[in-house]
């Protein structure tokens, strides 16, 4: 049996959010199917090369999203 796209992302979600740059992940859609997002401050190369394009047949794309802050509470 294949892993779901939800347990692809929680058994990986931990160690993405370990590198300085990774600001969060999803589930989004990449070519009409689903993939796993990296949420990331700023697209780079070394970002590209620790990520995999692929994981457990699931597409990987690394969406540039900037800085992501709570808003103050009012």
């Amino acid at each position: 049996a294949t892993k779901t796209i939800e347990k692809v992302l929680e058994e990986n979600t931990d160690k993405w959010m370990s590198f300085p740059a990774v600001v969060g992940t999803a589930i989004g859609e990449f070519k009409g199917k689903p993939c796993i997002k990296i949420l990331v401050v700023k697209k780079t190369e070394e970002l590209t090369q620790k990520i995999p394009s692929t994981l457990e047949g699931f597409p990987v794309v690394i969406q540039q999203a900037g800085e992501i802050r709570a808003l103050d509470a009012r």
